[in-house]
């Protein structure tokens, strides 16, 4: 399908402005250029705001309008584990809030390359934890407990479900993966290929990123860093994958429900033809990204209704 008319423009005006690739910026600027373009986004409003310590990592309660207690949604950023912070997913953490009625945690982790991995998957489960046995505190229900994340993100939901699993706890009813990083090891899919660059997320750019987090091919074969290589993925929540036609993370994404499924996970991907990395923060400038939020949010709230 071709590009969606709205991100034409966007990489028109991308490529106007001109500058470095990120893969040549210092890692401090790298973050300040993400958090520039992402942005929070507060006229998205939710019930309350607050910046809290889930244990020791930080963190962000997004709480619904409304009476509890809510389902809760873990939400964790992307930017290859690298950029990203708490502002640069407050757009889509607000949108999952709004849209699923959901008490959404949004994750500050660590960041590479100061802390490699698994410091940022160890964050994420700790956190995790701290929600099963905090939520009440907000009017939230520990019983229905969601993981989600976008690109780095979407990695670290998977990797914590699977965490959950092998750690005998807590207990996670779905997983929401969006365009998430699945496998540190094999770049040769035909969408590495086709989609090395020119939308926005390049090729160069995810081994920059696994550089930073993962730069031994040991640590690259974990379960934990690249899910899709476990030897195992049975007994793993119910997940949601989705995926962007035109970005180089589509093909692993896609290979990560297949294994789900074929392991008697209750898994399946969606495709969003003519779109790039990075839709689930667009909302706000692609107007077409819409309908895949409204897809994500559905599919958490049918989760927890089962629930």
């Amino acid at each position: 399908m071709p590009l969606n008319p709205g991100y034409e423009e966007m990489l028109r005006q991308l490529a106007a402005i001109g500058g470095p690739p990120l893969t040549e910026m210092p890692v401090q600027a790298g973050r300040e250029m993400f958090r520039a373009m992402q942005g929070a986004a507060p006229e998205v409003e939710v019930g309350t705001v607050d910046d809290i310590k889930a244990g020791d990592v930080p963190a962000r309660v997004y709480r619904p309008r409304g009476s509890g207690p809510f389902p809760v949604v873990m939400m964790f950023h992307g930017g290859g584990w690298v950029i990203g912070d708490l502002d640069t997913a407050d757009c889509q953490s607000r949108e999952v809030c709004t849209g699923t009625g959901a008490l959404v945690v949004s994750v500050d982790y660590r960041l590479a390359p100061e802390h490699r991995f698994p410091a940022a998957a160890e964050d994420c489960y700790s956190a995790t934890l701290w929600a099963a046995e905090n939520a009440a505190a907000y009017d939230g229900d520990a019983g229905s407990l969601a993981v989600a994340g976008d690109s780095a993100g979407g990695n670290l939901a998977a990797v914590v479900a699977q965490m959950a699993r092998d750690r005998r706890g807590p207990a996670i009813v779905f997983q929401l993966l969006v365009y998430p990083v699945t496998d540190g090891v094999n770049f040769d899919r035909a969408s590495y290929r086709d989609n090395a660059d020119g939308y926005l997320l390049t090729a160069e750019a995810m081994h920059w990123f696994w550089d930073h987090y993962a730069p031994t091919l040991d640590d690259r074969r974990h379960a934990y860093a690249s899910p899709l290589l476990a030897n195992d993925l049975s007994r793993l929540p119910p997940a949601l994958v989705m995926t962007a036609e035109y970005d180089p993370l589509r093909d692993e994404g896609e290979d990560y429900a297949r294994a789900l499924a074929t392991a008697g996970v209750d898994a399946r991907f969606v495709r969003y033809d003519g779109f790039i990395h990075g839709f689930f923060a667009h909302t706000r400038t692609i107007d077409a990204t819409r309908e895949a939020m409204s897809d994500a949010c559905a599919a958490l709230r049918v989760a927890f209704n089962a629930n």
